[in-house]
């Protein structure tokens, strides 16, 4: 089974970071986003991969190249223009073959794509829709199932009063390829907005209510694994911290410390709070406290005398001599 990556979003709610980068190479743990799923694609065998890019294309081909680096092979659609949640993937139809993954480039998840794939290829339907179960309902689109998995329809981020289900769709799928049979005609789209070119197309507002309407199988497939789209800041801080503490398989580069003093601490500090990942190459002047939670990207410097506490330190950030940082993220424009 072949796999797409969705990395063709400009990540607005992100900004000002993606004002000079796309959303999957903002980075986690030191490592961009895209990172993270390209090697899970490889852990579970799908080693053939496209991906769509709009949004500062040339970094991410920059960064993994044919992504035989990662554990897969990768190739790229490019769009010109931006075609919708599913208008990209039909635009690579040639490359996907009959069955096929699409995940987000932008997402930190540990899912096991093993058992999803068992999953979808043990049931009749044309798509299989990974699952979550969350406690607020307000911020996602959610599925409504029968008592096998069968997708019977869906709510758009609908208020705890109102849900009829609390299974967030993680926008990670698997679709058999008669699924292009029900995407909308050229120019016909119901999401498309004044200037969208015709191959525009989305899932939510095209394809998937024509499956309902179709009586159509489809599943949903509920998974336990982490799993956060990093729609926004917030999201990005607590994705960064969950990997810090564990709570999601990702890999960790560079020297996780339970918090960091360089120089002799004075005797009035106290004890250090942890944990806190050095990233490589980074640059710790004399007389710096670091207290975790926090992150020092990948040749970050932190000026001497310097005091930190729950940070993002972005790859390439400098903080000034006695600065104090807290509660914030440092990044650095290219």
């Amino acid at each position: 089974m072949r796999a797409m990556v969705l990395a063709a979003g400009l990540g607005t709610r992100l900004r000002p970071l993606t004002f000079d980068m796309p959303k999957p190479m903002v980075p986690v743990l030191n490592r961009p986003v895209m990172e993270h799923i390209l090697r899970l694609l490889a852990r579970h065998g799908f080693t053939e991969t496209i991906a769509n890019l709009h949004w500062f294309p040339d970094l991410i081909t920059d960064r993994f190249g044919d992504g035989s680096a990662y554990g897969v092979s990768l190739t790229y659609s490019r769009e010109e223009a931006l075609l919708g949640t599913s208008g990209g993937v039909r635009k690579a139809a040639d490359f996907l073959g009959e069955s096929f993954l699409v995940i987000s480039g932008d997402a930190l998840t540990d899912i096991d794509l093993t058992a999803m794939r068992e999953f979808h290829e043990g049931h009749d339907g044309i798509a299989t829709l990974a699952t979550k179960r969350v406690e607020d309902t307000t911020q996602f689109g959610v599925a409504i199932t029968d008592a096998e998995g069968r997708i019977g329809g869906f709510q758009e981020k609908p208020p705890a009063s109102e849900a009829l289900s609390d299974l967030a769709n993680c926008g990670i799928y698997m679709f058999r390829r008669e699924i292009f049979d029900y995407f909308p005609a050229p120019g016909t789209s119901k999401a498309a907005k004044a200037g969208d070119p015709d191959g525009f197309a989305d899932w939510a507002m095209d394809v998937f209510p024509r499956l309902l309407e179709g009586d159509v199988p489809f599943y949903s497939h509920e998974i336990d694994a982490y799993w956060n789209d990093i729609g926004n800041l917030t999201e990005l801080r607590e994705s960064t911290y969950d990997a810090l503490n564990g709570a999601v398989e990702v890999e960790q580069v560079g020297e996780l410390v339970d918090g960091f003093r360089s120089g002799e601490p004075a005797a009035d500090e106290g004890d250090l709070d942890g944990p806190v990942l050095l990233g490589p190459d980074c640059e710790i002047g004399d007389d710096v406290r670091i207290d975790g939670p926090a992150v020092i990207g990948d040749g970050a410097k932190i000026g001497a005398g310097s005091r930190l506490r729950d940070v993002i330190v972005l790859p390439g950030a400098e903080l000034p001599p006695k600065s104090v940082l807290i509660g914030a993220t440092l990044g650095a424009r290219p």
